[in-house]
Formats: structure tokens, sequence, C-alpha cells
């Protein structure tokens, strides 16, 4: 007979549970507690294994927090559990006390049950959003080194000029680095 901690792993390596979420206002995907609950159900039934969840409210420090615990238990009785917790905020803004407890409980949800079965969060939010578009490389308006100017920092640099003035200034190349940092230290 398998273990728990065999089946959990089999979970663990196998669950997908797609962002079916979208945030219109920061423009992104997430995985709701729904989604994963309903990812997770065709596991529980090839495993026989039941998963509930349970939430304790308690004050933290004058904070308000829900901790949301995911068990799963096989049929022999052995169990695997999980918590998560997450604040609550009753004053929140155009939330009534209850939506309040309820987001917070959401959430605490989502991540134990995130937490229970390895679901890799991150690429959450705005990874799913559209790439931003890449800037291009800015090129350097800073003129290249000649040998005459070369010869001219070296002399700069002996005279206890700074290297970095020079860099400022002009775009080096290695080797004349190179020459001007022995001078530096030289």
């Amino acid at each position: 007979m398998q273990k728990i901690h065999e089946k959990l792993n089999d979970i663990q390596v196998s669950l997908k549970a797609p962002k079916g979420q979208f945030n219109k206002f920061g423009k992104y995907k997430y995985r709701s507690a729904e989604d994963i609950l309903e990812s997770i159900k065709p596991y529980l039934n090839k495993h026989k294994l039941t998963l509930t969840i349970s939430e304790n409210i308690s004050d933290v420090a004058g904070y308000l927090v829900i901790t949301s615990r995911a068990v799963i238990q096989d049929e022999s009785g052995e169990t695997y559990a999980v918590e998560a917790q997450a604040g609550v905020n009753p004053e929140r803004k155009g939330m009534d006390i209850a939506q309040s407890f309820g987001a917070s409980s959401s959430y605490a949800k989502k991540y134990a049950l995130g937490n229970l079965f390895l679901l890799d969060d991150t690429k959450d939010a705005d990874s799913d959003a559209p790439p931003k578009k890449s800037t291009k490389a800015v090129k350097s308006k800073k003129p290249t080194m000649d040998k005459k100017q070369f010869d001219m920092a070296k002399e700069y640099i002996k005279k206890g000029g700074k290297l970095e003035s020079i860099e400022a200034k002009y775009k080096i190349n290695t080797q004349h680095l190179v020459e001007l940092k022995k001078v530096t230290n030289g």
C-alpha cells in the first residue's frame, strides 16, 4: 500500500492548477483557491485521499489573523497538513467586514493549498502580463579613446587624476583600460 507521502509526491509533481482568474486593474492572471480545488479533485479520487480545510481566527499583536489549515488524509488515517496565514483588515476600503474576512480567508486558503501541493507561484501576478518591450541598448555618446587621448590620459593619472573621470568622458577599449589601471596602481 502506497504511503501518504508517496501519494502527495505524485500530486506535487503532476498537479497543474491553471490561473483561471484575471485582474483587470493589474492586467494579470492568477489562480484562486477554487481553481486549485477544482484541479486537485481527480488526484484525490485517484489516491483515495480526502482534503479538508479549516480556519482559525486569532489576535496576533493587535491584528486579526486567519490561519487556514489544509489537511490531506488517506484511507489508513495518515495525514499531512500545512498552514498559511493572512491578516484581516476590517476597515478595508470598499469592503464591508464580511467581504474583508472573506478576502483574507481566500488568500490564506490559497496559500495553504499552494504550499501543500507545491504550486509554484513565482510566475504569478505581473509575470503573466504581456512581456514588456525590451529597451534597446543605449549607444554610448562618449567618443572612443584614440592613441593621443590615451597618452594624455596616462599623463593625467600620473599627476593624480582619477581613472573614473576618464571613464566618464571616453569609451575605453580593454587593452587601454588595463594599461591605465596599471598606471593608477603603479
